[in-house]
């Protein structure tokens, strides 16, 4: 099957996760969805890929909660042999004085019309290797730095390298995110000149060509999230490196900044939405910094009932997701209401499943769920839990939550219990249920069953959030914070409504009280008393939002701005 795939040039995908499928846990969250989705546009519209990424055999981890919203972490593990297909190449890379062999697994992603896309699982789990070396493709952000440095080092020189043995020829390189920015010290290695043919001041590496094979999407608006390590670290952990003045130079003086390196040896470098693309710009001043705002993709996040809508009614909407925009015009809205509550009842019915709490299908149901961690505060909803429960006394809400907390951070975990504890607090005045193991199948139910999407980030910290993109695939509006995307798609009372403002200090107080407000006097009256314009509203998240929000738009803007030059 390899040999469907190296015959023509590729653009090599790296990205540390990679949402392939539901029950294939190698993604923790919406970098690994959004890698997922990026390869699923490739493959409906043929693009020439091959995705790169770590195995990751006992993926991220299996949540488990207690009765106070105590976050358990079990393994889980998954059987790479189960789904991909063994490949034959190894290729060695030296860490910590010895040689660690990598060889890869085949994954192939399949398009809606059958086109493909070759994804290599790489991994350490070999008899060639020590029992430490061959856990390095074991975890998924487990472990300390030095296990993070190693499996950056597997990712980025291992991969280039291991794509060069299986015969793929690649004409581009495309880093998601700073994890895999090693490949740029690989190519810096292979295009490197002969130090005995330079004269004095000659450069050791070709750069002007490294770049042009570079690119580098960034997700991080705050430099505290950026993956550095100590030189130190690096000297010891790899030892045939490029020339450390160069990479210091590259990466910075103080320690190895995997951002810096992969903006420095990258000639398109993109944030992932406008405001975040500002952002970047003047976080990395010098650097010019592309907006390719995030979507997702068609097929996979639009519920049963919908898609069997948009096939009726819009035809061909699965590859030119642009058509959604006539939803307005071409759509009844009692086949629009009828599609949201057979989403509404695969809701309730999941939640009873997974949690025993029973929800009303006559009452509005709020959904959130994300990564648990400190700026997405998943609290602000409860940060006045009267006032709440006095808005839900005239207005009756129902709340569904959802979202894993990171096992080495504590204030996201410490985030899950002050939600239980909200819970238990509102318990008889409001219906809230936390679904535990928050996956891609349970992100569909919430996106689709939901009737309002709540996010509510400190601003700036989003770089661009892509749940409430899902949302409008299936009708359903959102209630957020103005960052991100959100800047971009919320269009007030027409596509959904905002929480403050762009400009306005992102304090938890205000903000909540723009929450607050604008739920009792904007969203939940119109919900209960005008069910016209509540679908007005769906049919505008649907037309104005999901015809642009999507992988597909995307994808063609990476092709023709990033991969076409």
């Amino acid at each position: 099957m390899l040999e469907d795939f190296i015959h023509e040039p590729r653009v090599a995908y790296f990205s540390m996760e990679i949402a392939l499928r539901n029950d294939i846990p190698t993604y923790s969250g919406g970098l690994g969805v959004l890698a997922g989705d990026t390869l699923r546009s490739a493959a409906d519209l043929e693009l020439p890929m091959v995705a790169v990424t770590l195995v990751s055999r006992m993926g991220y981890f299996r949540q488990q909660l207690d009765g106070q919203g105590h976050q358990l972490e079990a393994p889980d593990p998954w059987d790479p042999a189960s789904a991909a297909s063994a490949l034959d190449a190894m290729i060695a890379v030296v860490i910590d004085g010895r040689p660690v062999w990598i060889r890869g697994w085949l994954y192939i992603m399949t398009g809606y019309q059958n086109g493909r896309q070759p994804v290599i699982l790489l991994d350490t789990d070999l008899d060639h290797n020590s029992s430490d070396d061959r856990q390095l493709t074991h975890y998924l952000y487990g472990g300390d730095i030095s296990y993070r440095l190693k499996q950056e080092i597997v990712l980025g020189i291992g991969g280039v390298r291991l794509l060069q043995a299986l015969g793929f020829n690649i004409r581009q390189y495309h880093m998601n995110e700073g994890h895999s920015a090693l490949l740029a010290v690989e190519l810096l290695r292979r295009f490197s000149f002969a130090k005995e043919d330079l004269r004095p001041g000659e450069p050791l590496y070709d750069m002007p060509r490294i770049r042009e094979m570079c690119n580098f999407t960034t997700h991080t608006p705050v430099e505290a999230g950026q993956d550095r390590f100590p030189y130190p670290l690096l000297q010891r952990v790899l030892q045939d490196g490029i020339d450390m003045a160069t990479l210091k130079h590259l990466a910075g003086d103080d320690d190895l900044n995997m951002t810096r390196l992969a903006l420095n040896l990258s000639d398109f470098v993109n944030g992932v939405a406008k405001r975040h693309a500002e952002l970047s710009r003047t976080l990395f001043p010098g650097y010019q910094v592309h907006a390719i705002t995030n979507g997702v993709h068609p097929q996979t996040w639009v519920c049963p009932s919908f898609a069997a809508l948009y096939d009726r009614f819009l035809h061909g909407w699965r590859h030119e997701p642009e058509l959604l925009m006539r939803a307005e015009c071409c759509i009844p809205d009692d086949d629009v209401l009828q599609a949201h509550v057979l989403a509404k009842q695969a809701l309730i019915a999941r939640v009873r499943a997974l949690t025993s709490v029973e929800l009303d299908p006559q009452l509005p149901i709020l959904g959130f769920a994300r990564r648990m961690t400190a700026y997405k505060r998943a609290d602000l909803l409860f940060h006045d839990l009267e006032r709440l429960a006095a808005i839900a006394q005239q207005q009756p809400l129902q709340i569904v939550l959802a979202g894993k907390a990171h096992p080495q951070d504590g204030g996201g975990k410490k985030m899950i219990e002050i939600l239980h504890a909200a819970i238990r607090t509102l318990r008889g005045r409001i219906t809230i249920a936390y679904l535990p193991n928050y996956d891609m199948e349970i992100a569909l139910a919430m996106v689709s069953g939901a009737d309002l999407w709540l996010n509510t980030p400190l601003r700036p910290l989003e770089a661009s959030g892509t749940s409430g993109m899902k949302a409008a695939f299936n009708g359903v509006p959102s209630l957020s914070v103005l960052d991100g995307w959100w800047i971009e798609g919320c269009i007030e009372g027409i596509t959904g409504w905002a929480i403050g403002s762009s400009t306005s200090e992102s304090a938890n107080g205000n903000d909540a009280l723009s929450l607050y407000d604008k739920l009792e006097h904007v969203v939940l009256p119109l919900y209960y008393h005008n069910r016209s314009k509540w679908l007005m509203v769906m049919k505008g998240a649907i037309s104005k939002n999901a015809s642009f929000f999507n992988s597909h738009r995307m994808m063609r803007r990476y092709a023709t701005e990033a991969y076409i030059r």
